[in-house]
């Protein structure tokens, strides 16, 4: 092995040790992981790339030819079509009313909470750093700004930002 191969062949024995994939998640064809990753109970569709530092939990389905950008967490009841791009640091949120305990102060199981789902639908963008509540749906070529705070649906090929997000414009379809 030359230098390189070897540095390659080192950087992939790396990356795989930084990344938690469970037994449970189903990878399509061609899935790029990179490190620090941690994917549990979770689909993801072909040719989808997932950044480092993400965390995908069950029940979470990603669709084929989609990017997730770093440092994201997709959580249980969230399903992002085809086509879908995520930016750096975006979170989803899948409960309404979360807490750590109950009223009598033992901590709270899943039986505890109710999963609201969230929906991304086909060719929309995430831009960093956005938060998206349990409930709504992105719609198809839906852009939502970096930094917004998603807390109603946004309709397909519309163009949202600010905290709460809010139609800026619809975008034209060729």
């Amino acid at each position: 092995m030359n230098n390189t191969t070897t540095n390659n062949h080192n950087h992939n024995q790396n990356d795989q040790l930084h990344r938690r994939i469970a037994p449970d998640v189903k990878l399509g064809e061609r899935v790029k992981i990179f490190a620090f990753t941690n994917l549990y109970g979770c689909e993801i569709g072909d040719d989808t790339k997932i950044g480092a530092f993400v965390e995908i939990q069950k029940g979470a389905r990603i669709g084929c030819r989609s990017k997730v950008s770093s440092h994201t967490f997709i959580c249980e009841g969230v399903t992002v079509e085809d086509e879908v791009f995520i930016g750096h640091n975006v979170t989803f949120i899948n409960d309404r009313f979360p807490r750590a305990a109950n009223a009598d102060g033992s901590l709270q199981t899943e039986a505890d909470w109710a999963c609201v789902p969230t929906v991304v639908k086909r060719g929309a963008s995430i831009g960093s750093g956005a938060t998206i509540l349990c409930g709504v749906t992105i719609g198809a070529g839906a852009t939502v700004g970096a930094g917004s705070v998603v807390t109603k649906d946004v309709p397909a090929d519309t163009v949202v930002a600010g905290n709460p997000a809010r139609v800026l414009r619809t975008t034209s379809v060729a």
